[in-house]
């Protein structure tokens, strides 16, 4: 079985607070976009689940890959669950905020469930990816989605100013962790509510800048002033709204109509959508080198 686990975008990220379990909850909202990777699960006569990887250098040992990881989740409590043989082309870039171990995570549950018949439902399925991430569960679901929580506590959303839109994301070959990200940012103490992220998303588009915020991006911009330029080439392109995605290091902008052609270094990955997608559920698409 062949699946392309597809990225994401955040919409805004608020740092509500720091959790007494160490994690942090957040106000965000996700939305697929067809980046994808390529992910093959097939039965294998081995005795142990195997895992290859080509594309992108994956940091770590394959054997602690969230891929291999799903396969153990499920095969606690399905004993008679076989060993697997999984391959990962990874294409879009790591250390970018586009939730990209993440879906391949969740993919690998789908298809692990799908291959081997196990049965379960998209909402059985969505403890065992909780337990893999905070952002896995999104990839279950895979359409537009307000999260709260630790990123797994989903409400649905409806954006209607972006039909007809389109998006430009750029990652400047800049890889950072989420936990690095996480030390550079101190929550309020108390928390300071900022305007509920619903109330601006349902503005005009065209109101988005400025008030849609990512709260990674005045923690992460001074550090990386590459984030800022990449924003900043964005908007001179003429997009709406630009902003950094997650805890970086990808920029996307949205555009009222077709996405331009925007040149930027080489090294620099950039990916065009010709029609903003309301709703992903089995996806594919290809990064282009700039």
């Amino acid at each position: 079985m062949l699946l392309f686990p597809n990225a994401k975008l955040n919409l805004g990220l608020h740092i509500v607070r720091r959790r007494p379990d160490g994690f942090h909850d957040l106000e965000t909202a996700f939305l697929p976009i067809d980046w994808c990777d390529a992910l093959e699960v097939l039965p294998t006569e081995s005795a142990a689940p195997q895992l290859t990887l080509t594309g992108h250098p994956i940091p770590g040992d394959p054997a602690t890959n969230l891929i291999l990881r799903a396969w153990e989740l499920l095969k606690a409590d399905f004993p008679a669950l076989p060993p697997a043989a999984l391959h990962l082309h990874k294409i879009v870039p790591i250390g970018a905020g586009l939730g990209g171990g993440s879906a391949d995570a969740a993919f690998a549950l789908r298809g692990l469930n799908e291959v081997f018949e196990l049965g379960l439902s998209t909402d059985e399925l969505l403890p065992y990816a909780r337990r893999l991430g905070a952002d896995c569960a999104f990839f279950l679901l895979n359409r537009p989605v307000l999260a709260a929580g630790r990123g797994d506590e989903f409400q649905s959303l409806d954006l209607p100013q972006l039909v007809g839109c389109s998006v430009v994301v750029v990652w400047p070959g800049l890889p950072i962790s989420t936990a690095d990200a996480f030390r550079g940012v101190r929550p309020a103490v108390p928390p300071v509510p900022p305007v509920p992220l619903a109330e601006v998303l349902a503005r005009p588009l065209a109101e988005w800048r400025g008030a849609l915020v990512n709260d990674f991006e005045a923690a992460l911009a001074p550090r990386f002033p590459v984030l800022g330029e990449v924003k900043a080439a964005l908007y001179a392109a003429g997009a709406a709204y630009a902003s950094l995605s997650g805890s970086g290091s990808a920029v996307f902008g949205v555009f009222a109509g077709a996405a331009p052609e925007v040149a930027f270094p080489a090294g620099f990955a950039v990916w065009r959508s010709a029609v903003f997608p309301a709703e992903t559920q089995s996806l594919r698409g290809d990064a282009e080198r700039a």
